[in-house]
């Protein structure tokens, strides 16, 4: 059995790739309640049930920044493991609510990778991550630059050893995906309009 390794080398990420991440996160009422209270967000339409029935959906709203929070950390061991540092963020969308029960999941394309022109060891990579539900639907998507190390000399042969596994594993990834994407299709769906979420 090999010790399992944290993120990815700057040389391992490749323009137009697609990474299914295989963390993923069901949302309890404690997770929201809790992180309301530390980021100190008393808005009632996270908090209040009695409050939020009466209001659009008709049910409490998980906080936004926990989706954000959630879905970068759930692209942590493939994105940013072996990160120097995050850069930015930018383009922080909000597709679509996310309720108490939900179960989150996230992708993350390569748009874009270029060296440092200062220092030979790292290198900087653009990406976007998107996070959906178990219905398949979009509910956040953001980019960021990520400054990321340069794999040091003689690692290359254990890259090309896991290199099977992580498409594999992608491969899979993407496999549910589509399946909950076809189930949601199936049946018809009233459109959510984010203008009147909050």
């Amino acid at each position: 059995m090999n010790p399992a390794n944290i993120g990815n080398y700057y040389e391992d990420f490749v323009v137009g790739q697609v990474i299914y991440h295989s963390l993923s996160k069901t949302v309890f009422e404690s997770d929201n309640n809790m992180f309301s209270l530390l980021t100190m967000n008393y808005h009632p339409l996270h908090t209040n049930a009695d409050y939020a029935s009466r209001q659009t959906h008709g049910q409490i709203l998980v906080v936004g920044t926990l989706v954000f929070s959630l879905v970068v950390g759930m692209s942590v061991p493939d994105i940013s493991g072996k990160a120097i540092a995050n850069l930015d963020y930018e383009n922080i969308k909000h597709l679509a609510p996310t309720f108490i029960g939900d179960t989150l999941y996230a992708r993350t394309e390569i748009l874009g990778c270029r060296e440092s022109q200062s220092k030979p060891d790292r290198g900087i990579i653009y990406v976007e991550t998107t996070g959906y539900n178990q219905n398949g639907t979009d509910v956040i998507k953001f980019r960021r630059h990520v400054l990321v190390k340069k794999r040091p000399a003689g690692e290359e042969s254990a890259a090309e050893q896991n290199a099977w596994e992580v498409q594999m594993q992608n491969d899979r990834q993407r496999a549910r995906w589509e399946k909950s994407l076809s189930n949601e299709n199936s049946g018809a769906q009233k459109p959510v309009n984010m203008s009147d979420a909050e």
